[in-house]
């Protein structure tokens, strides 16, 4: 049902004899919204600025408080965020941008900046999984000369609301229901899909929370965007606006659904393992900075508001220019004190950085920094050694909770003579300067008619995905809109939300989930403003693929092996960054065939193929003939065949295939096709070459099995 409207009785009913005796217990069936000072409402929806596209103003009450509300939910670990990852590396810029901006660590070339990051899911509580299908966090602290500058962004270029005003509710409709705390970590819920569905805007966000996307295979194969439009300033004033991209030097990988579930009880640390892991073993993560730069007064001129945060900026229509290199090279060396008590907030921007007035963007700066007073225990965790600038710090604040510094001069204030009359004021040079900016408007709850259309984008999103990432997403809108027990709600969803992006996605899902499908010739709500159709850099399918650089491997082994061929395919394997594996029935040695042994790191019970991105199986009789007696090792191959992943098999191995359960014929010699290297010998030429190729591509996709017509 929609949204109950406001009641006729202007005065509320008398409290019921239960109501009388559980004063405190708060039934809200026919009340008017209002503050907790009583005062009534009649608008949530969108914060107070100065005109449509003006700042958010500072004396909407309401705003503050729902936010300051919403920001002190969670003592102590966030309200969202809270499961995450970090790392410490540096980012050093390629050639300056003094052309754009000011900020001394994007335009000295010599410059390694320390950085922290930290990866996150959104949803979830510390104690969650890893994988499941949420939005990720992609948060860097740049520790600059000139202060600490904090780009705080996410997996995903877009978000789900247009003003922050909204963000409480939305939080609320994604964290596990009130009544009973379910489901953890998961959006398959009524409340959920109860907001998306009253709520248009979500349109282009909810279509990548369904995508691949919400499932990467790891941080390190995962993009990060700023979201929001930034300005750069150079040092004359000349203002660019921006939008911050992060590229995986390794491309951007998913999971698939399936596995990602099993990880999830396999392992529900396995981003976070996967992060140390790697940086443990030299294989530092590397992302490359591009930036999107548009001409001030350009910002209406793509068919869309560059202040409205559910809108990205198609790369066809601007080009994402790659200006630097992020690199994470050393794990925190204690997880509470660095990765939990680091506060990222939006407000922290160094000169030649600068806001816009996006009204997300605007909220996010006040509610980050009024968030850390609850989680950190009042204003002083910039003092915290993961928060402390690496600049010197003098101002005139002072005592509070958990105050670190020792300050000896008499004077904590300014202008004074006390102290020499310092702090002195910077050169407005090498201070940070806020953008002047011509404001001018009446005072105004509305959204501006820039921001009104709500499904282009998400039609253009689905519209950019490959044929197996559709068949991902629509797979994905089944399972969690069908987990919906309220009939009305799923009806929504169809008929309000997906039929306004594509009817044959809304026609699929409402078949799925016991609705009756939309009506032909359903016009969709709001015409799209952009004439691009699809924009290619959306679809994983065209993300780099040719590196096997980190990408491990399961070995599967018993007594009898053919060693000689293990021993060629790892030196090809691990020659090209490969981690190999090997698993076996125990963790004692395993004989091989030709007399030697290898000593497995895992075995069958504690190890499993949604663990890896690819499996091999050498050869060797009476190895392969023990293997097939072992489940869990048929499994192995099944799986792996299932995921679409690399898989090799040579000699006696080829008849798992067989022992899995997928006869296919194969052709003399070396046979490479749907991502299965086979080789009916030992030790023929070319195998590992051709595995390293298979297990470069990622996933095999024409071995999926199809969906329903």
């Amino acid at each position: 049902m929609p949204p109950r409207k406001s009641p006729s009785k202007p005065n509320p009913p008398l409290p019921s004899k239960n109501e009388q005796l559980e004063p405190y217990r708060m039934h809200q069936e026919d009340t008017v919204l209002t503050t907790d000072q009583g005062i009534p409402i009649s608008e949530t929806d969108n914060s107070l600025k100065a005109g449509l596209r003006g700042p958010t103003l500072l004396e909407d009450f309401h705003f503050r408080e729902k936010m300051m509300r919403f920001d002190h939910e969670r003592i102590p670990e966030r309200a969202v965020h809270a499961r995450g990852a970090g790392a410490h590396g540096y980012f050093q810029v390629y050639e300056s941008l003094e052309r754009y901006t000011q900020a001394r660590f994007l335009t000295d070339p010599s410059l390694k900046t320390p950085v922290f990051v930290r990866f996150s899911t959104v949803g979830g509580s510390r104690g969650s999984a890893d994988t499941v299908r949420d939005v990720r966090g992609f948060a860097t602290k740049f520790y600059t000369p000139e202060g600490n500058y904090d780009l705080v962004g996410n997996n995903m270029p877009v978000f789900f609301i247009q003003d922050g005003i909204k963000f409480p509710d939305f939080v609320h409709s994604v964290k596990p229901e009130p009544h009973n705390e379910i489901p953890q970590a998961s959006s398959a819920h009524d409340s959920l899909w109860d907001f998306v569905s009253l709520v248009p805007e979500t349109a282009h966000m909810v279509m990548w929370l369904m995508s691949d996307r919400a499932i990467p295979r790891s941080f390190r194969h995962m993009e990060g965007f700023g979201v929001h439009t930034y300005r750069l300033v150079n040092a004359k004033g000349k203002a660019t606006l921006v939008k911050f991209h992060w590229k995986p030097v390794l491309g951007t990988h998913s999971l698939v659904w399936d596995e990602a579930q099993k990880v999830s009880g396999k392992d529900p640390d396995f981003h976070r393992r996967d992060l140390w892991d790697t940086i443990e073993s030299g294989n530092f993560p590397e992302y490359e900075l591009g930036l999107q730069l548009i001409p001030e007064g350009d910002e209406l001129k793509y068919g869309f508001d560059l202040l409205d945060a559910t809108k990205l900026l198609p790369e066809e229509l601007v080009p994402v220019q790659k200006v630097g290199k992020l690199v994470l090279d050393r794990n925190p060396d204690n997880f509470f004190a660095e990765t939990e008590q680091v506060a990222f907030c939006v407000s922290n921007v160094v000169p030649g950085i600068d806001f816009t007035n996006d009204p997300l963007l605007q909220a996010r700066i006040f509610s980050y920094l009024d968030t850390q007073l609850t989680r950190l225990g009042g204003p002083n965790f910039a003092e915290l050694p993961i928060n402390k600038p690496v600049c010197p710090v003098h101002n005139h604040q002072q005592d509070g909770f958990g105050r670190q510094a020792i300050n000896t001069s008499r004077a904590n204030y300014h202008p004074n003579s006390l102290g020499g009359g310092c702090p002195v004021l910077a050169n407005p040079k090498s201070a940070f300067v806020h953008r002047q900016e011509r404001v001018e408007g009446h005072k105004i709850r509305a959204r501006s008619g820039s921001f009104a259309d709500h499904f282009s984008q998400a039609t253009l999103f689905y519209n950019s995905l490959s044929k197996p990432e559709r068949e991902h997403l629509v797979a994905a809108l089944e399972f969690e809109v069908s987990k919906v027990e309220r009939e009305e709600i799923r009806e929504r969803v169809v008929n309000k939300v997906l039929v306004n992006i594509d009817r044959d996605l809304a026609v699929r899902v409402a078949n799925a989930v016991g609705v009756a499908p939309p009506k032909l010739g359903k016009q969709p709500e709001s015409k799209p403003v952009s004439k691009l159709t699809a924009s290619p850099a959306l679809s994983q399918l065209n993300t780099p693929h040719d590196s096997i650089l980190t990408r491990k491997v399961a070995v599967l082994v018993a007594d009898g092996f053919a060693g000689r061929e293990l021993a060629q395919v790892r030196k090809t394997l691990e020659g090209m960054g490969a981690i190999l594996e090997v698993v076996g029935p125990t963790l004692g040695p395993v004989a091989s065939a030709d007399g030697g042994e290898e000593k497995p790191l895992r075995t069958y019970q504690t190890a499993s193929s949604v663990l890896y991105d690819a499996v091999y199986v050498p050869g060797g009789e009476r190895s392969v003939a023990t293997l097939k007696k072992v489940p869990l090792a048929v499994d192995f191959v099944r799986e792996a065949y299932v995921h679409c992943k690399a898989l090799a098999l040579s000699g006696a191995a080829t008849s798992m295939l067989d022992a899995a359960g997928f006869s296919t014929p194969m052709a003399k010699g070396l046979d490479d096709s749907l991502g299965v290297i086979r080789s009916a010998k030992n030790e023929t030429r070319g195998f590992g070459q051709m595995f390293a190729k298979a297990i470069a591509a990622h996933r095999h996709w024409a071995r999926e099995a199809p969906g329903p017509a």
